[in-house]
């Protein structure tokens, strides 16, 4: 008999913490092509991303008995795979300034004459802009625009100062922006 479909996801947790493997399937099945896609959305490589989510359903399952309830599981399981993302991307050696150690001025006037309101690109070619992006850039706009993290929780994850956690996005919202007016890298 076939797992029903419309089982609550709190009760298939609960089957998988009993070690049944059609309830840990069940979970993967639900939450495996959303997961990939917030891994990819940091790392813009396929291979690292679906590393990334086995990686992350193993430690899941493995760690199950320890989830209590207090947030949904696919809240759980995103936290583990975002932060193995970022692992990856520490590893590549992320490129995040701290804002302590730099001096910043002025921008250049030709970030300042980047009016937002003109730029009205095609879903997929701001997607490619992101792809684009230098690493650091493209996690912290990832985290913040797509995955809904705010500057404080983006500093936890990434280990760095909330002010540096805001420049960052700053910095790669400009390069964003300019990268689309300019139709490509600049």
């Amino acid at each position: 008999m076939e797992l029903a479909a419309t089982l609550p996801h709190t009760e298939l947790v609960e089957r998988c913490k009993q070690g049944d493997p059609r309830s840990f399937r069940k979970l993967y099945e639900l939450y495996n092509k959303a997961m990939f896609n917030t891994s990819f959305r940091i790392l813009n490589d396929r291979a690292e991303a679906e590393d990334v989510l086995q990686e992350s359903f193993i430690d899941a399952f493995k760690n199950i008995a320890q989830f209590e309830n207090r947030s949904s599981f696919g809240s759980w399981l995103k936290q583990i795979v975002v932060n193995k993302s970022i692992n990856v991307i520490r590893k590549r050696k992320m490129d995040i300034v701290d804002i302590e150690k730099t001096q910043v001025g002025e921008m250049p006037d030709e970030l300042s004459t980047v009016d937002e309101r003109e730029i009205q690109w095609k879903v997929q070619e701001v997607r490619k802009a992101i792809q684009e992006l230098p690493d650091g850039y493209r996690a912290v706009l990832t985290l913040y625009l797509l995955e809904g993290y705010d500057h404080e929780e983006i500093s936890q994850i990434l280990n760095v100062k909330e002010s540096t956690a805001r420049t960052q996005y700053i910095r790669a919202k400009q390069k964003l922006l300019m990268n689309l007016k300019n139709g490509g890298l600049s």
